[in-house]
């Protein structure tokens, strides 16, 4: 959602007359996008702006805005930050190129954020018009897209701050996401990934007409020049499940990649969580995925040591990921969020040396298990989108090297082997390939065969 969210936003500048630099101490306006999901990534913007705020001791006049679900959250509370010019929250990223100039002509502080956030915000039209707009394809890998299916979520998992910060679930009309897939097709994207907090729940009732994601998978199909779609993040739920599949299984374009997050193995922490369903009943869904989609390749999320887990919860979570077999989970520490419910009513009492332990054990069973899947690989010939050279290379080892501190799977070998050159793309189930081939293939589609792998790198050569 964020990236999508910069990626409008740099448009509407660059159409602005904006040109970017890569280093804030050059720079005449600095915005920061983010996100509130978790404490870490709030405590990196706050010490952001520590730096921004010495730049600005020499440069008065730089401009700084907070934009995205923290700028939400805390709204005025930010413009105590001496740094800040600028808050703005998701629903008023169309705001933003009025907010820079009044700034820098008015030396004016404001702050746009949604009051009632659980009301539809008043600004989803102008978010509307600006996001067709200024959609684009993201600057980072070239011939891909996000485009939004629907906004915020409603399902109140008690640690989530996501519908405090997003407002409730509100579908877009399926014209307008296929308007907007149109466009980029004509621009040359290749692969549209359509956002949403929950997409599989995505519902639009149009006269005697409801859409859901199948029907939306269905029309983005027919687009000439689209030639792969893909979908996140599924939240588990029956409602529509086997039509997503059905979908995925019949039509061509639509990848065979499902990212759908558990969270956890324990019943009791599930029920806690207020996640809405059992492990069984989540276990159940994979199975329909596989049953109806044989080569499906799954992801999964998982957070450890939330509150009142024990050693007999978490070795739930552990039984749960061998069965599950997913290609890859992204795997997270319990820290509290202000205004969550767990916040609120639950104490955070597993020792942080306990959740280390439990996050460092999950990550283990979870790497054998995509070792194993990525074996499966050598010898075979898959076709991937290109995402570029050795200097996006370097962007990617950065990426990788962030993501291991955060505890996710990652593969220290594609990080050497992309840095020196080589080129990276990823298959339709969004494993990651590294192979030898000119620059000029970025943005195309490629078959690599495999002849080694790490767990979630694929290493082989054109042919």
């Amino acid at each position: 959602m964020n990236k999508l969210d910069s990626a409008i936003v740099e448009s509407s500048l660059r159409d602005a007359g904006c040109q970017f630099v890569d280093n804030a101490k050059d720079a005449d306006i600095v915005l920061i996008n983010t996100c509130s999901v978790r404490d870490h990534a709030e405590q990196r913007v706050m010490s952001h702006l520590g730096n921004l705020k010495h730049i600005k001791e020499t440069r008065p006049d730089l401009v700084v805005g907070v934009i995205g679900c923290m700028a939400q959250r805390l709204g005025n509370e930010l413009l105590k930050q001496s740094a800040v010019d600028i808050v703005c929250g998701p629903a008023q990223i169309a705001e933003i190129p009025r907010l820079i100039t009044e700034a820098m002509q008015e030396k004016k502080k404001a702050v746009a954020v949604t009051e009632k956030i659980r009301q539809i915000s008043p600004d989803v039209q102008s978010l509307e018009r600006f996001e067709i707009e200024y959609s684009g394809d993201d600057t980072d890998i070239p011939a891909q897209a996000y485009v939004r299916a629907m906004h915020g979520c409603d399902k109140f998992c008690s640690y989530c701050v996501v519908p405090y910060v997003r407002g409730p679930e509100t579908s877009r009309p399926p014209e307008a996401i296929i308007e907007q897939a149109k466009r980029l097709a004509q621009n040359g994207i290749k692969q549209i990934t359509l956002l949403g907090q929950r997409i599989n729940a995505y519902e639009y009732k149009a006269g005697d007409k409801t859409y859901c994601l199948a029907d939306l998978l269905e029309m983005i199909s027919k687009i000439d020049g689209v030639e792969w779609i893909k979908f996140v993040t599924s939240y588990p739920s029956k409602k529509y499940f086997k039509e997503i599949m059905l979908a995925m299984t019949e039509l061509p374009k639509v990848c065979r990649y499902l990212h759908i997050p558990a969270q956890s193995g324990s019943d009791q922490i599930l029920k806690v969580m207020n996640r809405g369903y059992t492990s069984a009943e989540y276990l159940e869904l994979l199975d329909t995925a596989r049953q109806i989609v044989p080569d499906i390749a799954i992801a999964g999320d998982f957070i450890v040591g939330f509150p009142g887990e024990t050693d007999d919860d978490f070795s739930q979570t552990v039984d749960l990921v061998k069965k599950a077999r997913y290609k890859n989970s992204f795997i997270f520490k319990y820290s509290p969020r202000p205004g969550t419910i767990a916040d609120k009513r639950l104490k955070d009492n597993v020792p942080q040396e306990i959740k280390n332990q439990r996050n460092h054990e999950l990550l283990r069973v979870q790497e054998e298990i995509s070792r194993a899947l990525a074996a499966e690989f050598t010898g075979q010939t898959v076709k991937v989108l290109v995402e570029g050279p050795s200097k996006k290379a370097k962007s990617t080892a950065e990426h990788a090297e962030n993501a291991e501190k955060k505890q996710i799977i990652t593969s220290a070998d594609s990080v050497v082997s992309a840095v020196r050159g080589q080129l990276i793309g990823r298959t339709a189930g969004d494993w990651i390939a590294v192979f030898n081939g000119p620059e000029n293939l970025a943005g195309q589609f490629a078959n690599v065969k495999i002849t080694r792998s790490t767990p979630l790198t694929l290493f082989g050569e054109i042919v």
